[in-house]
């Protein structure tokens, strides 16, 4: 699953590419019965007409009191589902096929927010059917036990059946709707989506009942009926698609009493042994793109498509090109072959994560996949890679071979996507993942990337950072310290000996140890298991250097308990030869609290080299300013991915009071002319961090604000305001920072020109004076320094956005209103027509408003219980509780905000509530340990100017 980016790569970049794939797919990754929306003829599916009561469910002890009992395991599901949009409900049918491991009267399953009716059940052992006792529902664990008269023995193989209902429900969980409009009238279509959610380990459970355990794998044969002028799809390609009939459909007349001509069935091969969070299914009026690809294993041809509705098909052919371009990457370079059949796409308009990796039918929100080949922003296309690429990767890693419990959720999502060469992924990933990686595991409130998932609660909450970014960190710096190609032979090792199977981390170990001859399990036990990272703190000796390592925090160095762990970290030592060529130490490594190493100081030296490495580095003073020096030159010994490293490293360690924040600015100043994007990039991340934290002190933001300027202001004046074709992707993304950075730090020059480019559009209607890359700024412009006509007109195009980046930038744009008039209008569209997705953008932009700052936090406290209601089955509450609270810096703030959350039940997000606070409590340390320092230097800098 992806959470909240085009030429054909060439072979030597492919190689990097899926090895950074592979470390970010890799990634150690309401219950009232509802009646039965049809009449069932089956009175034996469906003969209780009543909510049943609750019980305890006692059965064999399974390995966790979480884990469904063990008594019986699947094989294979014959699913039968009937969709109705127009009554918004579904219906069906599933016949298990079961091996029966221990003697049992009793079947225990999961279920969710099903209408169900007895079972019955047919056995190899008693050869007659018996009728289950009525349903008995555990609702906490979303369980529902089915006990029958007679043993089910030892040894025997045994079918049972149960008929369902349930309600299509706008929760972008399990089996749900999503909507669209169509001539001015709204319509539907249905999805699924059932990988974990706050209220269950999966949500395959709310669709159909079924062991719904990633461990528990079986095969699929599903059967869809809906209205015959609707489109199924699901994992498998079809096998017949017909109109009711019958004479052909006898058997499901039997079981939809109501089947006339209206009514199609379409049934799908049989899929191959996997798991219940990758069955998928979506009925609707979709239209399809439609290409194929080559395999370079198989020789086979394998059909791609990608599904949307009639008004959003246009903008689906980029991703579908991405899809065939990664998918026989992957097969060539993993050593296995891609399995099924075909690979579909499914977009939809309301979906809760960024996408998701169904076995053959990935779906996916509109921003996440959409772009329009007229007017496409470079960010937009890189998303679409991303996120797409993230997903492919995910038919080896994750469903092939899948993690055994959500404790290794790594294992599905620590590969890092593919993207393509010219997007320069090796560097980029520095920034998209290792520093948010590190930046959230520097906090007390962290966890380890594996981490214990015993309810659903702690399931839904680990899709996060850690499992992401930090997973594909850590695995990125062992490919660098083992080398890339022993890396990938490893995983190929380790997908052919668990495939259509499960796995845990010592897994994945085994096979890179076997292809490296190194003790991985070994090496690489505590950068998993273990909570935090490190800082490397290196002193000059007589004859070398001594280096010591801690756990690594946000507020300084970890004490006591919390500093006990000793991490193998490969240091990855650069030095020069006596000719002066670069040097690289690849087998040094720090396996204990000290040690010393011998290089001639004299010289410049630099630790993790590559910026591989999941740590910080702190130098002495003297080093870093010899290191600001070397970074200042033209030709300069430190790569792209050093100088991005050390940025970050210097901010961070600033912000943990273990350097001066001002010594960090001296780094960023002598890096003034630097041509690099993406080193611009991390330096505009941490300014703006800096402004955002420092944002209520009016002089230290002025002062700031003029370095900004003076950093960024000249790639303005050199780049312009127009992208030509002939742009490399550095220089368009460079041009865009920069605007970027000059409007924020409220650069007169830069004001003027993009809000003349919006009053120009607004004048004559052509957009052609608004370049895609930079809508966000001219919209934040337009509203910011603008009138009621600017916020009009932003909010125009939010309600007719004609792409879903466009529609996300007037999202966050209309939140930036000073007028308090304006400010109410929008938090009213937020609350009552924004999508259910699209709540945490509207948020996101009051945050980053000085005027709403605070503000946002009462508009989320009044309607808090409107609020936790809407969202409590997503992940979206976490996000709006990070959104919200992240960016408050006053022991006030973290008083009141202690005080509000005090008497709610934060369950379903307490890891992004304490990460929050410790956000906050860090925020004001800074502002206590920096302020002095930071506004000195700034005034010297000034004066100096």
């Amino acid at each position: 699953m992806f959470f909240l980016s085009p030429t054909l790569l060439n072979v030597s970049a492919k190689r990097f590419s899926v090895c950074t794939v592979a470390c970010v797919a890799l990634g150690f990754r309401p219950n009232q019965l509802s009646s039965s929306p049809h009449d069932l003829k089956n009175t034996r599916i469906f003969s209780s007409t009543r909510t049943a009561t609750m019980s305890t469910i006692t059965s064999e002890t399974p390995a966790s009191k979480f884990r469904l009992p063990t008594n019986v395991k699947p094989t294979h599901y014959d699913l039968t589902v009937r969709t109705d949009l127009d009554k918004l409900t579904f219906d069906g049918s599933v016949t298990v096929s079961l091996d029966v491991k221990e003697e049992t009267k009793t079947i225990v399953m999961n279920s969710s927010k099903l209408k169900l009716g007895q079972a019955t059940v047919h056995s190899t052992g008693s050869q007659s059917d018996q009728l289950s006792s009525e349903p008995s529902f555990d609702e906490k664990e979303k369980r529902v036990s089915f006990s029958f008269p007679t043993v089910l023995p030892a040894g025997t193989q045994a079918k049972i059946t149960i008929g369902f209902s349930g309600e299509l429900t706008g929760s972008m969980t399990g089996y749900y709707r999503s909507s669209f409009e169509e001539e001015g009238k709204t319509k539907y279509y249905s999805l699924t989506q059932f990988e974990a959610s706050l209220l269950s380990a999966t949500d395959a459970r709310t669709a159909f009942p079924c062991w719904d355990e990633p461990a528990l794998k079986a095969k699929y044969t599903i059967t869809m009926v809906s209205k015959s002028d609707t489109v199924n799809i699901s994992n498998m390609p079809i096998t017949s698609d017909k109109v009711f009939s019958p004479s052909d459909h006898a058997d499901l007349k039997t079981l939809f009493v109501d089947l006339n001509e209206e009514w199609k069935i379409t049934k799908f091969e049989t899929t191959p042994l996997m798991s219940s969070y990758l069955v998928a299914f979506a009925n609707g009026p979709f239209e399809y793109l439609e290409s194929s690809a080559k395999m370079p294993l198989s020789g086979r041809t394998i059909p791609l498509r990608i599904y949307a509705t009639k008004d959003l098909i246009h903008q689906a052919q980029f991703a579908l090109d991405v899809k065939a371009k990664v998918l026989p990457l992957y097969e060539q370079v993993f050593e296995v072959e891609y399995p099924l059949p075909k690979l579909d796409t499914l977009v939809a308009n309301d979906f809760d994560a960024g996408a998701m990796e169904n076995w053959g039918l990935i779906t996916g929100r509109t921003s996440a996949l959409l772009l329009d080949p007229k007017k496409a922003d470079l960010a937009a296309k890189k998303r679409v890679v991303v996120v797409q690429s993230h997903e492919v990767a995910h038919m080896w890693f994750g469903n092939i071979t899948t993690m055994e419990w959500w404790d290794y959720l790594y294992l599905n999502e620590g590969k890092h996507s593919v993207a393509f060469p010219e997007f320069k992924p090796n560097s980029e990933f520095i920034t998209v993942h290792l520093n948010r990686a590190l930046a959230l595991d520097s906090k007390l409130s962290s966890h380890p990337i594996e981490v214990a998932c015993p309810n659903a609660e702690s399931i839904g909450q680990i899709f996060d950072g850690l499992s992401y970014s930090k997973a594909a960190s850590v695995l990125r710096m062992l490919s660098a310290y083992v080398g890339e190609d022993k890396f990938l032979k490893g995983v190929s090792l380790y997908l052919k000996a668990h495939l259509y199977a499960n796995s845990v981390t010592n897994d994945l170990w085994a096979g890179i140890s076997k292809s490296t001859g190194t003790d991985i399990i070994n090496f690489m036990d505590n950068w998993v298991k273990k909570i935090g990272f490190p800082v490397v703190t290196v002193t000059e000796t007589s004859g070398g250097i001594k280096v010591r390592q801690d756990r690594f925090l946000e507020t300084g160095l970890a004490e006591g308990k919390d500093n006990e762990t000793i991490w193998n970290i490969p240091l990855s030592i650069l030095t020069f030869d006596a000719s002066g060529k670069t040097i690289i130490d690849k087998t040094a490594v720090l396996d204990s609290r000290e040690s010393t190493f011998a290089l001639d100081t004299s010289k410049p030296y630099k630790l993790n080299a590559g910026t591989n490495g999941v740590y910080r580095v702190l130098y002495e003073d003297a080093h870093l300013s010899k290191i600001a020096a070397e970074v200042a030159k033209p030709d300069s010994v430190f790569t792209i991915e050093d100088r991005m490293g050390l940025v970050n490293d210097a901010l961070a360690l600033s912000k943990a009071a273990l350097m001066k924040l001002s010594n960090a600015l001296t780094l960023i100043d002598a890096l003034r002319n630097e041509q690099e994007y993406l080193v611009w990039d991390g330096i505009s991340a941490n300014l703006s961090s800096l402004a955002a934290i420092w944002w209520e002190d009016e002089n230290i933001c002025s002062l700031l604000n003029a370095f900004r300027i003076s950093l960024f202001s000249p790639f303005v004046q050199k780049l312009g305001y127009e992208y030509p074709a002939s742009d490399s992707p550095d220089i368009s993304q460079l041009r865009t920072c920069a605007i970027g950075q000059c409007l924020a730090a409220k650069d007169q020059s830069v004001i003027n020109e993009l809000k003349g480019r919006f009053a120009q559009y607004m004048k004559t209607g052509d957009d052609s004076v608004i370049p895609a890359d930079l809508q966000g700024a001219i919209y934040r412009a337009a509203v910011t320094y603008g009138g009621q006509d600017e916020y009009n007109g932003v909010k125009a195009i939010y309600d007719k956005a004609p792409t879903p980046t466009s529609r996300i930038s007037a999202m966050t744009a209309m939140c930036q209103s000073k007028d308090p008039a304006r400010i109410e209008e929008t938090y009213e569209i937020a609350l009552k027509r924004a999508r259910d997705q699209d709540v945490v953008y509207f948020l996101s932009g009051f945050a980053s408003n000085d005027i709403t700052k605070r503000q946002v936090t009462h508009f989320f406290q009044d309607h808090y219980e409107e609020l936790y209601k809407r969202f409590e089955s997503t992940f979206m509450m976490r996000y709006l509780v990070e959104t919200t609270y992240g960016g408050l810096s006053t022991q006030k703030d973290l008083d009141e905000m202690n005080a509000f959350f005090k008497d709610k039940d934060t369950s379903k997000y307490h890891m992004g509530l304490a990460q929050s606070l410790d956000s906050i409590r860090a925020r004001i340390a800074y502002i206590e340990h920096s302020s002095s320092d930071v506004r000195h230097w700034l005034e010297a800098w000034k004066q100096g100017n």
